[in-house]
């Protein structure tokens, strides 16, 4: 094999590769929000799962990237794990796309003169482009580089056919299939993309450097190699990236198995089909076959199949931070609504422990054997961290605002745990203007009594302590000056007011930014929160009254009027 041939072979991959890949990505970002919503609206179901898995893998060209979308769903808690399983049926039966657009596309219709200016023009959009219409420019600029690196691959595995005997690879023994199967693993493993490997491999066959039955074998090891890439990334994973790669890899074995178990006939029913002079579209449909088998045969038993998957690697006793996990972060969208979760459950721990204070009364210390306020604390801080290594573009605008919304959320809860703090130090005085503070705040803060999805209850909550400590600090220090009331009992009245309406303010605060940073305020999106459907089809800046661009200045409005209003004593 000479030098130029092997670089012309190598190029071809390569330039296969990176077509792929920028294809991959310029969709991905294309779609945005689309693609979370539409795995989220079409995965409610096993059966739409299947089918949605397919099609996503099917439009970007990578099993990949739907698998590490399906994670970062299960992992945000927006998805069950057998939904996942079922996704990711779909996107191994959606990877065979690859095969037929090569075989029917790649192989019949000369493309050269349309992917050079394909790849020209989409390079001109990413370049001059912005916002999405530079991503639809590089998802073009791959499409066209996929059938330059396919034109490429065919006129190096021509000249690989002169040379080479099909009759020298490994025959119809049983070691020389193994042989031809390990080959086509370690194929997919060096070239990390099942839809390379397989593409080299209709190439060859295209060419004559291989038989189809010697192809098919191939293919059956490039399936299986997937498995290999799979188990790697799970190394150090969170659990839902174990759970998947387990199934991924379990599903894959199956299928290879069943490949080679009814290889003679599956093949025997590809030529039919395709007929004796269309070898490359026998393979596809090969390829689609066994594939398509492996889910006839385990999505009827896929609770049992996922169940089993779960008891093999349990979920550890449950955390406020549960559905943070660096795999999310990669999806921006995906990763503000798991941190829109983990905030609103160290909201419902936090309210939770603030009424269990407020209805103590007194000075009874309450007992926080779970450590609730330290868990809680350390939940924000990590949450924090977590939003705060986000980025947004401003372009985007719900995004956007979802994420400064969010950041405004955990500001504000991290208000409240410090006020918090300062109740369960003074402790709840039992009379005069504290007790009518402490039944204005009780009700709202109640979860299940509807605080979360309505903000307007703690906004009035809010307004009546705002209230309640300028007028009654005024007549608390009126009688204290009369002598009417001891002077300690008197500036503890007035702390302990002062810190009620701290804590009416930041819950208001970080419920309203809560329900802004939520994607879907009706409920639909498997949250069970619920919350007002009205203008839900609306865009976010357009249904909060609040634009992206206005967000920033919300913040130190927010702070400013925190300092002025409720932290310096008002006459």
């Amino acid at each position: 094999m000479n030098v130029a041939m092997m670089t012309g072979i190598l190029g071809g991959i390569g330039i296969f590769l990176l077509g792929m890949i920028l294809l991959t990505e310029g969709l991905k970002a294309a779609a945005g929000n689309a693609l979370r919503a539409m795995v989220q609206r079409f995965t409610r179901g096993p059966g739409t799962a299947l089918v949605s898995g397919a099609a996503l893998t099917a439009l970007v060209q990578s099993s990949s990237a739907t698998t590490l979308t399906t994670i970062g769903f299960v992992s945000a808690g927006l998805l069950s794990f057998p939904a996942a399983v079922a996704v990711i049926f779909g996107a191994n039966l959606g990877t065979t796309s690859t095969g037929w657009l090569v075989s029917t596309i790649g192989f019949k219709v000369s493309l050269s003169a349309v992917a050079f200016p394909l790849v020209g023009v989409g390079a001109i959009l990413r370049l001059l482009g912005r916002g999405r219409g530079a991503h639809a420019g590089m998802a073009l600029a791959g499409f066209g580089l996929i059938f330059v690196g396919i034109d490429v691959l065919r006129i190096g595995m021509e000249g690989l056919a002169a040379m080479v005997d099909p009759a020298a690879f490994p025959g119809a023994t049983l070691l020389g299939r193994i042989l031809l199967v390990g080959i086509g693993l370690v194929m997919t493993v060096v070239m990390q993309s099942s839809s390379a490997a397989v593409t080299t491999t209709l190439t060859a066959l295209h060419t004559g450097s291989i038989g189809l039955e010697q192809a098919a074998f191939l293919v059956i090891g490039q399936n299986m190699g997937t498995t290999v890439k799979a188990a790697l990334a799970s190394i150090g994973g969170s659990i839902p990236v174990k759970r998947t790669a387990l199934a991924h890899i379990l599903f894959n074995l199956v299928t290879g198995v069943l490949g080679l178990l009814l290889l003679r006939p599956l093949l025997a029913g590809a030529i039919f089909l395709a007929g004796p002079d269309d070898p490359e579209v026998a393979l596809a449909i090969f390829h689609s076959a066994f594939n398509l088998i492996g889910v006839l045969v385990l999505f009827p038993v896929l609770g049992r199949f996922s169940g089993t998957i779960e008891r093999l690697i349990p979920e550890p006793e449950p955390t406020l931070t549960r559905h943070l996990h660096p795999s999310v972060a990669q999806l921006p969208p995906v990763a503000i609504e798991a941190a829109r979760r983990s905030t609103e459950s160290v909201a419902r721990v936090l309210f939770e422990r603030c009424r269990r204070v407020l209805e103590a009364g007194g000075r009874t210390p309450v007992q926080d054997p779970y450590g609730e306020r330290r868990q809680a604390g350390e939940a924000i801080a990590q949450i924090r961290t977590f939003v705060s290594g986000l980025r947004t573009a401003p372009t985007q605008e719900d995004e956007h605002a979802r994420h400064l919304s969010l950041l405004h959320a955990v500001d504000h809860l991290d208000g409240f745990l410090g006020a918090l703090g300062d109740l369960e130090g003074v402790g709840v005085v039992a009379d005069g203007g504290a007790v009518q503070g402490r039944r204005i705040l009780d009700g709202p803060l109640d979860f299940g009594g509807g605080a979360i999805r309505d903000a307007t209850l703690l906004e009035a909550a809010s307004r009546q302590l705002s209230e309640l400590r300028k007028s009654h600090r005024a007549r608390i220090l009126e009688a204290t000056a009369r002598g009417e009331l001891d002077p300690a009992h008197a500036w503890e009245e007035i702390e302990v007011i002062k810190v009620l309406d701290r804590l009416g303010y930041h819950a208001w605060r970080a419920v309203r930014h809560l329900r802004i940073a939520d994607a879907d305020p009706s409920g639909e999106n498997g949250g069970g929160e619920g919350g007002p459907a009205d203008g839900k089809d609306e865009p976010l800046h357009q249904r909060t009254g609040h634009p992206a661009k206005d967000m920033t200045s919300e913040l130190f409005a927010d702070r400013e009027d925190d300092a002025v209003e409720r932290q310096l004593p008002a006459n």
